[in-house]
């Protein structure tokens, strides 16, 4: 700015002939260019646009009226409350068909009768509950603390449904030992809590659990969790277990385990809703089952909240179809962040997935995008943020964005929403695309080095030329994992790149094709 010291001076001093005002004035017209940001705008409005098509995929909720414990009739409370000093029993239907017996702190139930309540409460450091029953019952956990020196905690042989309420305002621990000893050979025991029926977990206190003969929580049938909190502490092998199906309707879910948080082994998993917190060293959630004509492992995902953290595996796993239809997660592993067998499917939600070593989001099928936010950091080549083995990867809604050593490509044909691929750009950066107009079509913070980039919104119009910038700031920033979804952006450097959006997907620079590929678990 040489020249702006001549605004102060008044040109009447100056003298000068009108000759002279017309150069002072070219000068100072000249000066001005200099102040011009390297954008050419002063700033640069963010919008989100997200846009939903049509869903696809599954949206079973797996509702069942026989689940619920309000459409259920208990009319009978055996009492059980345990104590360092023994056990004390309340049975109201002795000799009409419920036998409670005890025996150094280990309790065990005969029921024939229905229409009954077991209420566990007090603390023991060395004994149990086990019941024989052919009847739906519910287990009222009342402040019970077990802790069992040679088995599982709590031991459930009925095939029936089990009401499981942790009583407001309670706290309830369950405590199995390394070894067990005296199960019958006809009998199944894998789990601090073990079923071999349903398990169906409601009321709104706590329940911690530690596995350490296997698992947590383990039903050989379903296990669903309508609210409450359930901890499992940790376990040797995973945090719940089931073999036909896991439900989420509500509650909160924190889990350590060095295996998986949930397995599914031999069926299908519904969440609905639920808080999850799950620090794994494999997989996060897996319906796990290998698909064949008799049972289908899908996987659908209908809200909650998730962080996921997983060491050596992946963060949600469906060996079937995966289909996320809303819900926000933050998932950080070393293999895939999320997979899928045979189709993948993300209808909505905030999805911020990271893999270290893997791709972020791979389908080993179909993958198709209808809405949603989702940010993929892949691992560098040849892993991918977005990888489905070069099948058809369709996207018709929503705003994704991935980075990583390559990229699948979008179909062109099936996809009805505009992408871009692009190469490099520098960490801890902002890249920016813009049109010649100044319209803002992606504001995103560079987390770490990568070679390519996938990015398709709504925000991306047919046949518009776009810029890229880099470098800049943003004020008034509202951001998604460094995805800016509002505030204005300036000071950003324009780069060579532009590209035109003549086609549905165009591709300026960086590596597609498959990802890593799937991986075993």
């Amino acid at each position: 700015m040489k020249y702006k010291h001549l605004n102060k001076i008044t040109l009447a001093h100056l003298g000068w002939t009108k000759v002279g005002i017309l150069v002072i004035l070219l000068l100072a017209g000249c000066a001005g260019t200099d102040d011009v940001s390297p954008t050419g705008t002063s700033t640069i409005d963010i919008t989100d646009e997200s846009e939903s098509a049509t869903p696809e995929g599954n949206t079973d909720d797996a509702a069942d009226e026989d689940d619920l414990i309000e459409n259920q009739t208990f009319s009978s409370t055996v009492k059980i409350e345990y104590a360092e000093s023994g056990v004390t029993i309340t049975n109201p239907l002795e000799g009409l068909g419920v036998t409670v017996t005890q025996e150094n702190g280990d309790v065990t139930v005969e029921a024939t009768v229905s229409e009954v309540a077991y209420e566990l409460s007090g603390k023991t450091t060395d004994g149990s509950f086990k019941i024989y029953s052919e009847k739906k019952l519910e287990l009222i956990l009342n402040g019970a603390n077990i802790t069992n020196s040679d088995g599982p905690a709590i031991n459930i042989q009925t095939g029936k449904t089990i009401f499981v309420v942790m009583n407001e305002g309670t706290t309830n621990t369950l405590t199995d030992s390394e070894t067990y000893e005296g199960i019958p050979d006809d009998e199944d025991a894998k789990a601090a809590f073990f079923s071999e029926g349903q398990l169906v977990f409601s009321g709104s206190g706590s329940l911690s659990v530690q596995g350490n003969y296997k698992h947590g929580i383990c039903s050989d049938d379903y296990v669903r969790i309508r609210e409450g909190t359930i901890i499992v502490t940790g376990a040797v092998k995973d945090g719940i277990h089931v073999n036909d199906a896991f439900i989420s309707d509500g509650g909160v879910i924190d889990i350590t385990a060095p295996s998986d948080g949930i397995e599914c082994e031999e069926g299908y998993i519904v969440i609905n809703s639920g808080e999850f917190y799950l620090n794994v060293g494999d997989d996060g959630i897996a319906a796990s089952y290998e698909t064949d004509n008799t049972i289908d492992p899908y996987l659908t995902i209908n809200g909650g909240t998730f962080e996921i953290n997983s060491s050596e595996g992946e963060g949600i796993e469906s060996k079937s179809t995966l289909t996320i239809n809303d819900g926000e997660f933050t998932i950080n592993t070393a293999d895939d962040g999320l997979n899928a067998g045979s189709a993948l499917y993300i209808n909505g939600g905030k999805l911020y997935v990271k893999s270290t070593t893997n791709d972020a989001i791979d389908s080993n099928g179909i993958l198709t995008v209808t809405g949603g936010i989702t940010v993929a950091i892949g691992a560098s080549s040849p892993e991918a943020g977005f990888d489905c083995d070069n099948n058809t990867f369709k996207i018709t809604g929503g705003t994704l964005l991935g980075i990583g050593g390559s990229t699948s490509q979008p179909s062109s044909t099936a996809s009805t929403q505009r992408s871009v691929i692009l190469g490099s750009y520098s960490s801890g950066n902002y890249i920016n695309i813009q049109s010649a107009d100044s319209v803002e079509a992606l504001t995103f913070f560079i987390p770490q080095s990568y070679t390519t980039m996938l990015y398709s919104s709504a925000k991306l119009k047919p046949n518009t030329t776009y810029t890229v910038y880099t470098g800049g700031s943003v004020t008034n920033e509202v951001e998604f994992n460094g995805l800016v979804l509002s505030g204005e952006y300036s000071g950003g450097t324009a780069t060579s790149t532009s590209f035109t959006t003549s086609s549905m997907v165009t591709s300026v620079g960086g590596s597609t094709g498959p990802g890593g590929g799937p991986r075993g678990g």
